[in-house]
């Protein structure tokens, strides 16, 4: 039997979540949405990005994970993942795509997409979170603003026809 406490609508956010913030930033959805459907919304990590075609897949409704999934949700999310992924492969042309959500720094959950480059050992395994790191710290450039730019651009034209 399913909790009817996960079929609710929706469950109120708490103010300080910054995916929820950021859902309503219609600045920022205009920058980094390339497309919602039902659900969920997939965007681009935001500057400074580690690296190019870093997506998130966020869900829309504030919940923490799966567990909390109403059945539409539930549905929903495999599908999405597979063809979230398969978006970050055809703009990257990477081998592999890690599907990773911690839910630490923000408890709303928002999967993040990450490009594999067998050629690129920053973006190996546990390596990747000290390329976030790094990033983030100053010590390793970002990904270029306009090759993003120019990416969330490509995801977009690309899931237009995503049902």
């Amino acid at each position: 039997m399913i909790d009817p406490k996960l079929t609710a609508a929706s469950q109120p956010a708490p103010a300080a979540c910054g995916i929820c913030r950021l859902h309503e930033d219609a600045d920022a959805i205009a920058r980094w949405q390339i497309h919602r459907q039902g659900a969920w919304i997939l965007r681009h990590h935001p500057l400074p990005a580690p690296l190019g075609g870093w997506l998130l897949l966020d869900a829309v409704r504030h919940l923490g994970g799966p567990a909390e999934f109403n059945p539409v949700e539930a549905a929903g999310f495999g599908p999405m993942v597979q063809r979230s992924s398969a978006l970050v492969r055809q703009l990257t042309g990477c081998e592999r795509v890690y599907a990773i959500a911690f839910g630490e720094g923000a408890r709303h959950l928002h999967l993040h997409l990450i490009p594999r480059h067998a050629a690129d050992p920053a973006t190996e395994a546990w390596q990747v979170a000290d390329l976030y790191r790094q990033v983030a710290a100053g010590v390793r450039p970002a990904a270029a603003a306009a090759a993003v730019q120019a990416l969330v651009e490509r995801a977009r034209e690309l899931t237009a026809a995503w049902r």
